[in-house]
């Protein structure tokens, strides 16, 4: 998924995704350099790490 698809699955902003996706331990996928670099999310990931988020007993 690209990042509109990724933040728009997670219920966040685009910028949060980008400020926070690697400190929080999603995994992100670069490809090319510079400016004109993509960053997608594989779904399995994102799935997974959705699940790690889950707070149990709240």
């Amino acid at each position: 998924m690209d990042v509109k698809e990724t933040a728009a699955y997670l219920n966040v902003s685009v910028s949060w995704l980008y400020k926070n996706a690697a400190r929080s331990g999603l995994v992100m996928y670069k490809f090319g350099v510079g400016m004109n670099s993509k960053i997608r999310f594989n779904v399995s990931d994102v799935e997974a790490w959705v699940k790690q988020q889950r707070v149990s007993g709240v």
